[in-house]
């Protein structure tokens, strides 16, 4: 009865299709127009439906039938398999349609063939044909979609990246693990494993083949420990089963289970799994902040604090007030940039921990503000508001803190990587909580000082020698803005490095004229504020600058990153050391220095035959954003080795050294 009532459908829409236009807008989108030769290029079929019309997944359920692709491409190129988002559901008159009644993006990956000149012209065609249906009318409809690709380097468009991001989100991602199912009676129960701690909403299980379960039946999902258990009316189950397991707005996972053993589910899900998680994340990152004042990107800033830590007389009330400001500030920046970050990966987007240094803007104003802190810092003018460190004040506290707070998001240290990781599979609440323990843990050492008055009182006493120390403490700062000079290069080229290197030119003349005038008496403002305004205004003109291949940034004997090229070198039985960096990471550059740039090292790699392979994160490339998401990490560094027949990486600590890597080549 109900495929009579399909085919029925279907044979009216058939008539109707001979003079109806068509209820489907597609076209062909490609993420790269200028593919480099030898690699691989995503395109998206974006497909838009009429209103109450609606397309099918790659099962379409009880009836509909899947889109299929006939494609015309160059001499050599191949075409992969047409790659589905997750779908919705739609029961009409008894039958479980599988369907995309809004906006639909579907993919397939193109192999460009080796050897082609650039400039090279490759026109893709693929006809599609495909079923779209109301409640009453089903309408097979066809389109011929085209697109002209051009060998070049690869680059990827800004908009296009953010695009294809946002549609991504939708695509299922792979479990990683094997689930099992097992029937009982008339029953199908499926077990797959999924964290205690991360977020599920509205799970439901779409089988990629009919035939395992009554599609139509309800699906009852319960939360049991590390798995979630999925029970339905059975067809006739067999074999290995494939599927995708909805996990709630949009999102899901590829399942692929195995015959076997499914304990029923031991009760209901229980909502405090997030939250212990979190509190585990929290206690991470509250570590992890606290380490994080001894690393290099976060060291200038300590010469802030050190100014203002030196006074001594201050009441116990001022003592904790100023600790609390400072907190306040530290964790209300890591707050904000967690909220920013959730954001952009709400919306599809690849973003991971230090997401705004990879825009230079963003480094050009690091670039000034740690070159005006400099200067004050070596006497050239006095800073008295905001008053920071050395002035002391509530005001001048949270400035301190907000500014330590954003300068020391380049560096990562032990502890932080898998706390923020965590963070980004959590409920959003959650996940802030985690931001706020990284907040906690940077301003630890600055608040026992505001509240334990034994601490204050093993500070020096001041004296004439401050001004010294304070000199001396230019030092460090001076040599901060000299690296975000070179990152700001790396990123913009010489003419962007340029262009901040006059701004700061420019900050620091009118920063010299407030000195002057402050020297005779006279207050000075109007300098300040213009020269201020005006080197703001040129930094954020600067845009970034086409970056060359990526083969050319790598060391000799290391390769660029991408997953074809780690999966060749694993099937080859080679061991593989993996690491991922960006220019405005400031602890990556001192692992490399220290560690994998030695000679210890490239020779113990050299002997073992280990390849090398480096992911340079420095645009934010998605590609590599998501496969760093994979390992539970929120971004750079993260540093994996492969073991000859290992199925998973060894995940490397965030510090290296040289023994810990040639230990690996032994």
């Amino acid at each position: 009865m109900r495929a009579a009532l399909f085919i029925l459908m279907t044979l009216a829409g058939a008539a109707y299709a001979q003079v109806g236009p068509r209820h489907v807008r597609m076209e062909l989108i490609a993420e790269s127009v200028v593919p480099a030769a030898g690699a691989t290029v995503t395109l998206a079929f974006r497909s838009i439906p009429d209103a109450g019309w609606h397309g099918y997944w790659k099962n379409p359920g009880d009836a509909g039938v899947e889109t299929q692709v006939t494609w015309t491409l160059p001499p050599g190129a191949t075409a992969g398999p047409l790659v589905y988002p997750v779908p919705q559901r739609l029961l009409v008159g008894g039958l479980m349609n599988y369907v995309y009644e809004a906006p639909w993006v579907q993919f397939a990956d193109i192999a460009i063939p080796a050897g082609l000149a650039r400039g090279t012209r490759l026109p893709v065609t693929a006809k599609v044909d495909y079923l779209v249906c109301t409640v009453a009318v089903c309408v097979p409809e066809s389109q011929a979609l085209s697109t002209v690709l051009t060998v070049g380097d690869g680059a990827i468009a800004t908009d296009a990246r953010a695009r294809f991001d946002r549609w991504r989100r939708a695509i299922p991602k792979p479990l990683g693990s094997a689930a099992t199912w097992q029937r009982v009676g008339d029953r199908f129960r499926l077990s797959v494993p999924y964290p205690a701690d991360a977020a599920l909403e509205q799970a439901w299980f779409y089988p990629a083949a009919a035939g395992a379960i009554d599609m139509a039946a309800p699906q009852v999902a319960t939360r049991d420990g590390d798995r979630v258990v999925i029970e339905t009316k059975a067809a006739a189950p067999a074999g290995t089963i494939t599927g995708v397991l909805s996990t709630g707005n949009g999102a899901g996972l590829t399942v692929r289970a195995g015959p076997g053993e499914v304990a029923a589910a031991s009760g209901a899900e229980s909502g405090g799994g997030d939250w212990n998680a979190a509190a585990l994340a929290f206690a991470g990152a509250v570590l992890g902040g606290l380490l994080l004042n001894v690393m290099p990107c976060v060291f200038p800033i300590l010469s802030l604090k050190a100014l203002g830590l030196a006074r001594s007389g201050e009441s116990e009330r001022h003592a904790r007030m100023e600790a609390l400001a400072y907190t306040a500030g530290v964790v209300a920046v890591c707050l904000a940039l967690g909220g920013v970050l959730l954001a952009l990966r709400a919306g599809g987007s690849a973003a991971g921990w230090a997401f705004q240094l990879q825009d230079p803007r963003v480094i050009g104003v690091l670039l000034l503000l740690t070159a005006g802190i400099a200067l004050n810092l070596s006497g050239l003018f006095e800073l008295p508001t905001p008053q920071f460190a050395a002035r002391g004040g509530v005001a001048g506290a949270f400035a301190t803190g907000a500014l330590a707070a954003f300068v020391a998001t380049p560096c990562s240290g032990p502890f932080m990587g898998a706390a923020l990781g965590a963070a980004l599979v959590l409920p959003a609440a959650a996940a802030l909580l985690v931001f706020a323990g990284l907040g906690l843990g940077i301003a630890l050492p600055f608040l026992l000082i505001g509240f334990v008055p034994a601490l204050r009182r093993r500070l020096p006493k001041p004296g004439a020698w401050m001004a010294t120390f304070r000199r001396i403490l230019a030092v460090p700062m001076w040599l901060t803005a000299l690296a975000l000079a070179w990152v700001l290069g790396r990123q913009a080229g010489v003419d962007g490095m340029t262009l901040a290197l006059g701004a700061v030119l420019l900050l620091g003349l009118g920063l010299w004229i407030v000195g002057r005038r402050q020297a005779s008496g006279r207050r000075a403002v109007v300098p300040a504020a213009i020269a201020t305004v005006l080197a703001f205004a040129a930094v954020v003109t600067i845009r970034p600058a086409a970056r060359a291949a990526a083969a050319a940034t790598t060391a000799a004997g290391e390769e660029p990153f991408t997953e074809a090229r780690l999966a060749a070198l694993r099937a080859e039985g080679r061991p593989v050391f993996a690491y991922f960096t960006a220019d405005w990471c400031l602890s990556c550059k001192v692992n490399e220095k220290a560690a994998i740039d030695t000679d210890a090292v490239h020779d113990a790699f050299a002997k073992a035959k280990v390849a090398v392979l480096v992911g340079d994160w420095t645009d934010g490339d998605p590609v590599l954003g998501r496969f760093i998401a994979r390992h539970d990490r929120a971004g750079v560094p993260l540093y994996l080795y492969y073991a000859p027949g290992a199925k998973q990486p060894r995940v490397l600590p965030q510090v290296l050294t040289r023994g810990m890597l040639t230990d690996l080549a032994r």
